[in-house]
């Protein structure tokens, strides 16, 4: 499968989210979010996907799961590991295609992790690298990320960086896939006008952005409210604090019917939904 079709997809299912054709149950988290179940039934289509992953950080791989599709035609179980990466990369090429000027070329990735790879190669889907900065708090990670994508984006400038700071400072989209629980950056190391995502922290006490960026930003895109105010770190702590207000949060379905304005900067904060799951379950059935 393609990331250009794993990109329509999803970003057709967050349109078909936002026209409530999905029965979406909140999340279900066990032993403090080490073991996740997400289920979700497209009433269309009487299709189902669900699945059940483990999450530990310190093992590798930090995911391992199985994914089921089901259809009035029959079932379909896979790996949820690469089908994990695949939509999350997905949904960050809807919400850059969404937020990114037309012209971003210079991508900057905190993070290379699993996900790392499928974040670049999802914002190179919408916006083209030029160039690719990677910081990982292990350089060898970050070098080896950038062996690994060499031949397929071989007119791509990269380069790593020593710190999150200098990675970020003339990127015109960034991404963040840590499992970090401190912001990564300053908001002053941004450009003024910068596409940020973060799809990184899931649980509460996680957090990638700092509170000036989500206080300041144009706009700040969810996957889903509800999930974003469970399960997402840097957006409990700045509503709670009172720098982002409940109402200003934007779901992406919601965008993508009424797109915002592309001024200042932007943010698309994601903890994973489980639409972005069934989208590519779909597909690989």
């Amino acid at each position: 499968m393609t990331m250009p079709a794993a990109i329509d997809a999803v970003r057709e299912a967050f349109v078909g989210l936002a026209a409530e054709e999905f029965d979406l149950p909140p999340r279900q988290a066990f032993s403090d979010s080490r073991s996740l179940v997400m289920a979700v039934h497209h009433r269309p289509t009487s299709s189902t996907a669900v699945k059940v992953i483990s999450v530990e950080v310190e093992r590798d791989p930090v995911i391992t799961g199985t994914v089921v599709y089901s259809h009035p035609d029959g079932q379909f179980a896979t790996d949820a590991v690469p089908l994990t990466t695949l939509r999350t990369g997905a949904v960050v090429g809807v919400a850059t295609d969404l937020l990114a000027d037309e012209d971003a070329s210079h991508l900057a990735l905190l993070g290379a992790g699993a996900q790392a790879a499928d974040q670049v190669r999802a914002v190179h889907a919408v916006r083209p690298l030029k160039k690719l900065v990677v910081f990982n708090r292990n350089a060898k990670k970050a070098e080896a990320l950038l062996e690994g994508l060499r031949d397929e984006l071989p007119d791509t400038v990269m380069d790593t960086a020593a710190n999150a700071d200098e990675a970020v400072e003339n990127a015109d989209v960034v991404c963040c896939a840590t499992a970090s629980t401190v912001p990564l950056f300053r908001c002053d190391s941004l450009k003024e006008r910068v596409h940020v995502n973060a799809i990184g922290s899931y649980r509460p006490v996680m957090r990638e952005l700092p509170e000036e960026l989500l206080a300041t930003a144009g706009v700040v895109v969810v996957d889903q409210v509800e999930a974003a105010l469970s399960e997402a770190g840097e957006i409990i702590r700045a509503v709670q604090s009172g720098v982002l207000r409940l109402e200003s949060l934007v779901e992406l379905g919601a965008a993508l019917g009424n797109p915002p304005l592309r001024e200042g900067r932007t943010v698309f904060k994601s903890v994973g939904v489980a639409v972005q799951d069934w989208a590519v379950a779909r597909l690989m059935a």
